[in-house]
């Protein structure tokens, strides 16, 4: 009996043994490489083995791995968003097979690497937060005194003049108002409160790398008035600067402006640039005969300074910035002079702005280098004369955010922060303010790729507000892939504001109207849905076009009442709801001549509603918010003659104006119109570019933005009515100098 049972475990081992025995002495191969195109290597890269689950993605390096295939013969396929397809039949027997795929680059910038969407780095095409983009090559192709006339010519962007004298002026994002705008700073907010009337202009383009571009609420992350959009101004590394740039031009209104920058080379660890922007215009243009500057005067000076620390292991550890930026400006009847100042008997407003930045920061020496503390201060002072009304105010702000992003296997990117935000202000007008605020916050995201198609970002924020308590902000966004070169994005934002009414609307300085607060203001509160569709496509050249559908619902919306009485501004939360809706299309296309074409437009309904005396509901479309407005940017390329031809242009249809009592009765809506600008670019050897060019080519201005310009200290005079441009025809030209460093050998350029 016991051999018969010996016998029978025998012959039942030796059958498992037989039949497993394809699979124990079955090989598998694996399949790793790099990819790359003819000047850099290529970061989230598909990598696949058609019909089979046997996928990966490219590392920031370009490079992927895939273990464990089974011996036979496949279709390998590797695609980017930003490049052609590849595609090779490959047989694995036994082996390892290494790979250095090259693929052709479509140079829409899909592949650029971002980092406001989440903090992090990604590259637009796998972001699943929509951001647009604006490189330094965009700047050069249309010169400006200023980010804010740069960012005009984006789709869905408006540049607002809130002053028709000062030339105070602001960016609205899909209709809605300059303050729901944050305005960053290599990640960090710089711009806002005091400094949101004067200090956006005086940000060079000079020193900007790109500008990041986020329409709908943000306040996750970034908080407080990140809820209309996010614009994040990320400047020139050092380490890759060339080693001198200079810039010069003139217009034929006498605007100069002249920019150096110099980035020396100091070791293989530390890097630095010095750079310093300059822009001077003392002409004094009256194109629409109000005796009154059309344009303020200027006399503008902004010195950066940035700093890169590397470590042993050749990994970034620190950045630190900082940048003093001065302005001198005027705007007023012709004939103001300095003896002037403060008067009530020719009108004048002068403004006098003295103001320090500090940017920074710093990897924590841990091994895992997931900890990163990001700071920044600021100091801003401001002395000012509006007509005989003297306006003194200073603020500083010290902000700081510790970050901890850490990623989960190969799916999930967590991202977790603390946030310090202490500001001091103080003014001396009517209400003599003198105020502290510390709001301290923290807040969470998860990315998690659910497949290799699908990712889902979550996360919330609280901030604590000692006068409003807890204030809670969600988000949602969803990215859906068809194949390589479709997606479609989902997102949804809760936003807050808390409004700093006299540092952020001076509209009651600027005139001789009084400023009335009904009630205690409540934060401003939005909620928003985007819908994106995007998809790249290699007909007749190549290109990309998105469309887009956005939704805003605002409560406790701040208005700011100009009809009920024409002598006061009033300020008070809106017995109602706030709405923005509206749809985007764009295309970028590049024919296989060098010919490219950048168009967008953007239709939008802009309105607040509320009950009136009887309860019924009332809508009141917003002011200044065109319902359609489109851009281009046409471009070629002589390749033989070093020579580049940029036609760029804006076409902005009606808007609701404010209204005024007679006799000083203006149109309630503006007509259409359009500005457009044309430059030739020709580059000589050695560095050397010169280029020429017209503004405004149809010569189109608005009348007087002005109300009762001959009476400037009178109840009824106003500078508020400023709906397109104010500057006239200009012919101008300039010249750049570009000295690069020499090449570093046998080096590969990574992102």
């Amino acid at each position: 009996m016991k051999s018969t049972i010996t016998v029978n475990m025998k012959f039942i081992i030796t059958i498992l043994i037989l039949s497993l025995s394809p699979i124990l002495w079955s090989q598998t191969s694996s399949l790793s490489g790099i990819v790359n195109d003819d000047n850099e290597v290529i970061p989230f890269a598909k990598v696949w083995l058609k019909n089979t689950d046997f996928h990966t993605s490219t590392n920031l390096k370009g490079e992927f791995e895939i273990l464990n295939i089974p011996n036979g013969v496949y279709q390998l396929q590797v695609t980017s968003s930003s490049h052609s397809k590849f595609q090779l039949s490959t047989t694995f027997n036994d082996t390892s097979i290494v790979k250095h795929i090259k693929l052709n680059k479509i140079d829409l910038q899909l592949d650029q690497v971002v980092v406001t969407g989440a903090m992090r780095e990604v590259s637009i095409s796998k972001s699943p937060v929509k951001i647009e983009l604006i490189t330094s090559e965009f700047f050069k192709s249309n010169p400006v005194n200023s980010v804010i006339e740069a960012l005009e010519t984006v789709n869905g962007v408006q540049e607002q003049v809130n002053c028709g004298v000062c030339g105070t002026n602001d960016i609205h994002i899909n209709g809605m108002e300059g303050p729901y705008t944050l305005v960053l700073i290599d990640g960090m907010p710089i711009v806002s409160g005091l400094s949101s009337a004067y200090g956006f202009n005086g940000i060079p383009t000079s020193l900007i790398e790109r500008v990041e571009i986020i329409k709908g609420p943000s306040s996750t992350l970034y908080g407080t008035e990140a809820v209309g959009g996010i614009i994040n101004i990320i400047t020139k590394s050092p380490e890759t600067s060339s080693l001198i740039e200079f810039e010069a031009n003139s217009n034929t209104h006498l605007e100069n402006k002249m920019s150096l920058a110099w980035s020396p080379k100091l070791g293989k660890k530390v890097f630095t640039t010095i750079s310093a922007d300059y822009l001077y215009n003392k002409k004094k243009l009256d194109y629409n005969n109000d005796n009154f500057t059309d344009i303020p005067l200027n006399n503008r000076l902004s010195v950066f300074n940035k700093w890169e620390f590397k470590n042993k292991k050749d990994e970034k550890v620190l950045n630190l910035a900082a940048r003093y930026y001065v302005e001198d400006r005027f705007g007023g009847t012709l004939q103001w002079n300095d003896a002037y100042l403060g008067s009530d008997s020719v009108y004048g407003e002068h403004i006098s702005t003295d103001r320090v930045e500090l940017i920074g920061d710093y990897i924590l020496p841990f091994k895992s280098r997931d900890f990163k503390l990001s700071f920044s201060a600021n100091s801003h002072d401001q002395n000012s004369h509006y007509g005989d009304v003297n306006y003194k105010a200073s603020q500083q702000v010290f902000f700081t955010n510790l970050i901890w992003n850490k990623e989960f296997g190969k799916r999930n990117q967590f991202l977790a922060g603390y946030t310090n935000n202490l500001q001091f202000y103080k003014d001396n007008s009517s209400s003599n303010i003198s105020e502290q605020t510390f709001v301290p916050g923290v807040f969470a995201q998860d990315e998690f790729n659910w497949t290799e198609s699908l990712i889902l970002l979550t996360g919330v924020r609280f901030d604590y507000y000692s006068k409003h308590g807890l204030i809670v902000s969600p988000r949602l966004s969803l990215k859906k892939d068809f194949g390589s070169y479709t997606s479609f994005r989902f997102n949804y934002g809760n936003g807050f504001r808390q409004v700093h009414l006299f540092t952020e609307d001076h509209a009651f300085l600027t005139g001789a109207r009084q400023v009335l607060i009904k009630n205690e203001l409540r934060p401003e509160r939005s909620h928003n849905v985007t819908l994106n569709f995007n998809h790249t496509y290699t007909k007749l050249g190549y290109g990309n076009f998105d469309f887009d559908m956005f939704y805003t619902y605002f409560s406790n919306k701040i208005i700011p009442d100009y009809n009920t009485d024409p002598n006061l501004i009033i300020y008070d939360n809106l017995d109602g709801n706030g709405v923005t809706r509206g749809m985007s299309f764009s295309v970028n296309h590049k024919f296989k001549v060098p010919f490219r074409v950048r168009l967008g437009i953007t239709i939008q309904d802009v309105f607040e509603e509320s009950k009136n005396e009887v309860c019924d509901i009332v809508k009141e479309t917003q002011l200044f918010a065109p319902f359609f407005s489109g851009v281009f940017n046409l471009s070629y390329e002589l390749k033989k003659w070093k020579t580049k031809l940029n036609y760029t242009g804006k076409i902005v249809g009606p808007q609701k104006l404010p209204i005024y009592d007679a006799p000083n009765e203006r149109p309630e809506v503006s007509p259409w119109f359009t500005v457009q600008n044309v430059q030739v670019t020709k580059e000589f050897n050695k560095g050397w570019e010169v280029y020429a060019g017209v503004k405004n080519i149809f010569n189109f201005t608005q009348s007087s933005p002005l109300v009762n310009p001959e009476n400037p200290y009178d109840a009824t005079f106003d500078t508020s009515y400023a709906y397109g441009p104010l500057q006239t025809r200009r012919f101008y030209a300039g010249v750049r100098y570009n000295l690069k460093r020499k090449a570093k050998k046998n080096t590969s350029k990574l992102l």
